[in-house]
C-alpha cells in the first residue's frame, strides 16, 4: 500500500534530519585507491578487483526473496560488485507499492518510523533497500549506488540545493555500512548541469569520506572528461558500450575500441582508477533499439572486459539485456527486445565466463600490473585483430579476439618464458613450450581464425 497519508507525510519530514539509519549489515573491508593510483584495494591491503553486474532496476522491480536469489547467484558466479539505481524516476515505486520520495522531490526522502517487513506500515521504500544492501553485505558483494539516474537532474526535475540535500541524507544514511560505493551521474553528460552534479558529488564526499565514489557517464564517453579534477572523484569510470548521443543528437555504434578509453585514463596524471562501467549488454542489439540488428553475445562481452582489463583498467562491469531491467512474465513487454526473462539470463555463458577472468587476474601479482603494447612485436592490429597486452611481476598477457597470432618482442622479458593458453570461454590453462629471451616469437593460437575464437597468451618468466 501506498503512504500517502498524512501521518506518514510528516514523519517522512521529521525523519529527513534523523540520525543515520545504523547498519545491520555485515562488515566488509572498505575499498580504497591503491598507493599507485591505478587500482583498488580492500583496507588491509590486498587487491580488489572490481567484477560488477548492472543490476539498474533491483530496488524497484524485485521482492525480498527475488533480490536474495539473484544476489546469490552472482555471488557464486564471482562477481563482487552490483551496480544499481537508487532512483531510477523521482516517481519511483517499489513492488510493495511503497514510493521513495514525497510529492516527487528528491529532497524529501518518504521515511516512516520503524521498518518492520511484517507491518506494511513500517516498512518503507528505504528500509527495502537497506534490506538488499545488508543481504549483499551477507554475501560478500560491495553496492555501487546510482543517487538519482541523470535524466532526472537532465530534465530539470532536481535542482542543486535538492541535489545537494538529497546526497547529505543518502551519505548520512549509508556511510556507516561498509559495502557502498556511489555512482554519481547515471548515463548522462557531465557538462550539462555540471553544478548539480557537483553539488551531489561533494555532499556525498563530505559526509561520507570513506566510501568511493565515480561518476556514471553518457554513452562512449568518460568521467574524467568533465570531473577528473574534481576533489570528489575518487576514480573514473567510462561507458564504451550501447551508443553514443552525441550533442547534436546524431546516434552512431561502437564496438571495436573500448581499450582506447581506459588506455586515456591511465595515463592521465595524477593517476586514478578507471574502468568500464557500462559496456553492451550481453543479449542486446548491437543497434539498441534496433531488434532487426544482431543482438551482442558472450564473445563480444570478453572482448570488451579483457581489453579494458589489460589495457589498465582496475575491473570490468558485466551486464545483460534481460537482468539489467529484470524482466518478468507479468512485465507488458521487455525494453531493448529482451528474449528471456532475468531468471533464463543468469544462466547466460558471458556471466559465468566474467569469473575466469577475475581468476586470471589475481592469480599474480596484480598491483603493480602496466598495460605494455611493446610486447607486441609489429602492429597491434585494427579493429576485432587489435592485440592487448599487460605485464606485472614475473609475468605478461596478451589478448587475441580473433586468434590471430601473436608477435611476442622476446627480449623484454628477463629470463626464458614458460608459455601458456588460457581460454576465456572455459577458463582452463594449457602449456604451450618454453621459449628464450632473444628475438621475436610468433605464437598461434588454437583453431582458426575468427571473430570469437579469443585467447590470452600467458608468459611466465623462468627462474634462473
Amino acid at each position: 500500500m501506498i503512504r500517502f497519508n498524512l501521518l506518514m507525510l510528516l514523519a517522512g519530514v521529521l525523519c529527513f534530519s534523523c540520525a543515520p539509519h545504523k547498519k545491520t549489515s555485515e562488515e566488509l573491508p572498505l575499498l580504497k585507491v591503491s598507493e599507485n593510483g591505478h587500482y583498488m584495494v580492500k583496507s588491509g591491503g590486498d587487491p580488489f578487483f572490481w567484477l560488477g553486474d548492472t543490476g539498474w532496476l533491483l530496488f524497484t522491480k524485485l521482492n525480498r526473496e527475488e533480490a536474495e536469489k539473484y544476489l546469490e547467484d552472482r555471488r557464486e558466479k564471482g562477481f563482487n560488485v552490483i551496480q544499481v539505481m537508487v532512483l531510477h524516476s523521482l516517481g519511483a515505486v517499489n513492488v510493495y507499492g511503497d514510493s521513495a520520495l514525497i510529492n516527487d522531490d528528491a529532497s524529501r526522502p518518504l521515511v516512516t518510523e520503524g521498518s518492520s517487513f511484517s507491518d506494511p506500515e513500517q516498512y518503507d521504500y528505504w528500509d527495502n533497500i537497506d534490506y538488499v544492501i545488508d543481504k549483499a553485505a551477507e554475501k560478500g558483494l560491495y553496492m555501487a549506488l546510482v543517487p538519482v539516474w541523470g535524466g532526472n537532474v537532465r530534465g530539470g526535475y532536481v535542482s542543486r540545493e535538492q541535489g545537494k540535500l538529497y546526497g547529505e541524507w543518502l551519505a548520512k544514511r549509508y556511510r556507516d555500512r561498509s559495502n557502498i560505493i556511489w555512482l554519481n551521474g547515471g548515463d548522462t553528460f557531465g557538462s550539462d548541469s555540471t553544478a548539480t552534479w557537483n553539488a551531489i558529488g561533494n555532499a556525498l564526499k563530505n559526509n561520507d569520506p570513506n566510501h568511493l565514489i565515480t561518476f556514471h557517464p553518457r554513452g562512449r564517453m568518460q568521467s574524467s572528461d568533465w570531473f577528473e579534477n574534481e576533489s570528489w572523484l575518487d576514480f573514473n569510470m567510462v561507458q564504451s558500450g550501447h551508443r553514443r548521443y552525441d550533442q547534436d543528437d546524431t546516434e552512431r555504434n561502437y564496438g571495436e575500441d573500448n581499450w582506447r578509453y581506459i588506455q586515456a585514463d591511465f595515463n592521465l596524471k595524477p593517476a586514478k582508477p578507471t574502468i568500464d562501467g557500462e559496456p553492451s549488454y550481453e543479449g542486446i542489439p548491437q543497434g539498441l533499439h534496433d531488434t532487426t540488428q544482431p543482438y551482442w553475445k558472450a564473445e563480444d562481452v570478453r572482448r570488451y572486459a579483457y581489453w579494458s582489463v589489460f589495457a589498465g583498467a582496475c575491473g570490468f562491469t558485466y551486464g545483460h539485456s534481460a537482468i539489467m531491467q529484470f524482466y518478468k512474465p507479468s512485465d507488458e513487454e521487455p525494453a531493448y527486445g529482451a528474449r528471456e526473462y532475468w531468471t533464463q539470463a543468469l544462466e547466460a555463458p558471458g556471466a559465468k565466463q566474467m569469473g575466469y577472468l577475475k581468476d586470471l587476474m589475481l592469480s599474480r601479482p596484480y598491483l603493480d600490473r602496466v598495460p605494455d603494447q611493446s610486447l607486441i612485436a609489429g602492429e597491434n592490429g585494427e579493429k576485432y585483430d587489435h592485440l592487448q597486452a599487460t605485464r606485472g611481476t614475473g609475468y605478461a598477457y596478451i589478448y587475441t579476439y580473433t586468434g590471430r597470432n601473436i608477435p611476442v618482442n622476446m627480449t623484454k622479458f628477463k629470463s626464458g618464458v614458460k608459455a601458456l593458453w588460457f581460454d576465456p570461454k572455459s577458463g582452463e590453462i594449457t602449456e604451450i613450450r618454453k621459449v628464450e629471451n632473444s628475438g621475436t616469437h610468433e605464437f598461434d593460437p588454437p583453431g582458426e581464425k575468427e571473430n570469437g575464437n579469443d585467447w590470452v597468451l600467458v608468459l611466465e618468466e623462468m627462474k634462473e
